[in-house]
């Protein structure tokens, strides 16, 4: 580095380490190298939200590259430019006196332009006696040229962030659109289900949307929105299917007969006391909450759970509802079929629950929609938890474990 690439300020303004840093940076510039001035400006006008500055300050900076002669920026035939603050003004566009030196400091603090001052603080160039400029006093564009390919790759980052933004913001307004048009068709039609409760849990998104949101705010509805609109659809889905399920009734209670609760294939079995109340009419209002079984039990059956407990680790009712919240989210399971979940088995349970459908993941196409269908069994008081926790425990005291 040469020791004269350092310049301090005329007068009372201070310098910065960090102009300091840039100097000595500038200074470390290959030989011979040029750039394009605006496409500088450009790149440089594009990362201004980055870079610190406003737009006064770009029109201020445009301005300055307007007095360096050429449209390639080169160190041999000099990067300074020397004009009075009037000149500025005027081809700032009349900006104001003290506005221009306030956006000129903040080129400064920005490390775009550096101050060259004189002795005496004034702006000109000395020339040799062939009228050649031997030196000059006033901005040096240098750091622009020293900085293009930084600016370039920051402004190419910065559009694809706006591209990926606007992308978003499109995917959220369709699925807010599908939302929106699932929830009038089922409740204009009148199809069973609790469409209020959803209808009110996509008000609630709608109204954590910052005024103006980020990517990641964007990204966090979005996720949401669309787990929403999947449990629209599977609700729908559902009732087509009962439907079709009711015109068959002889062939389902057939299989029934025939299938075998005691297996460990079974993951949710039913006790014979539950399999024969269905018949009861009034097991709606018969029907006694699902009774919540040891800890120890629950982990033993399912012991990966642990892993998503507070420190990797789940030693009470506590941790595991904590880490059935991390299972939930990491299986897009939706909030409210969960909250569905909690309503009709309890919090501790259906936190074993999603224990349990963690354990089976692999073998589970659709958590969010097998939650919601052992919901409405535990509704209907045809799901029992300690059968599928006495399966998970056969199958996990075996060598064959996760072997199905």
């Amino acid at each position: 580095m040469q020791i004269g690439s350092v310049t301090t300020p005329f007068g009372r303004r201070p310098i910065s380490l960090a102009q300091v840093r840039g100097q000595m940076k500038t200074a470390e510039m290959r030989p011979g190298k040029t750039a394009d001035k605006w496409k500088i400006f450009r790149d440089a006008s594009e990362a201004r939200a980055v870079l610190g500055i406003q737009d006064r300050a770009l029109a201020v900076l445009d301005a300055l590259l307007t007095f360096y002669p050429d449209n390639e920026l080169s160190e041999e035939r000099g990067l300074v430019v020397f004009p009075s603050n009037e000149q500025l003004s005027v081809r700032a566009h009349g900006i104001a006196g003290t506005t221009l030196r306030r956006h000129l400091a903040a080129l400064v603090d920005a490390g775009l332009i550096q101050r060259k001052d004189s002795a005496n603080g004034k702006r000109y160039a000395r020339k040799d006696n062939g009228g050649q400029i031997e030196d000059a006093f006033g901005f040096s564009l240098a750091p622009l040229l020293a900085r293009a390919e930084e600016l370039a790759q920051l402004a190419q980052q910065i559009a694809a962030e706006r591209r990926h933004f606007r992308s978003a913001k499109e995917a959220l307004t369709i699925c807010r659109r599908d939302v929106r048009k699932l929830l009038t068709a089922a409740i204009e039609e009148g199809a069973s289900g609790d469409w209020e409760k959803l209808e009110g849990y996509y008000v609630q998104l709608l109204a954590g949307i910052p005024r103006s949101p980020t990517l990641k705010d964007i990204e966090s509805v979005l996720d949401e929105m669309r787990m929403l609109r999947e449990e629209i659809i599977n609700q729908l889905e559902f009732q087509e299917d009962s439907q079709k399920t009711d015109t068959n009734d002889v062939q389902i209670g057939r299989h029934i007969q025939n299938s075998k609760p005691e297996s460990s294939n079974e993951f949710e079995p039913r006790s014979e006391t539950e399999q024969g109340a269905k018949s009861n009419p009034d097991i709606g209002r018969m029907r006694e909450p699902i009774k919540a079984f040891p800890l120890g039990m629950v982990l033993q059956a399912c012991p990966e759970i642990s892993n998503y407990g507070p420190g990797g680790a789940v030693g009470s009712w506590r941790d595991l509802m904590s880490a059935a919240v991390v299972v939930r989210s990491m299986l897009a399971v939706s909030p409210s079929a969960y909250q569905n979940a909690c309503e009709a088995l309890g919090a501790e349970n259906a936190a074993a629950v999603m224990a349990c459908i963690l354990e089976r993941a692999g073998h589970i196409n659709n958590a969010g929609g097998y939650l919601r269908d052992l919901t409405r069994k535990a509704e209907r008081g045809e799901f029992s938890l300690g059968p599928m926790l006495m399966a998970l425990m056969r199958t996990n005291g075996s060598p064959g474990r996760r072997a199905s």
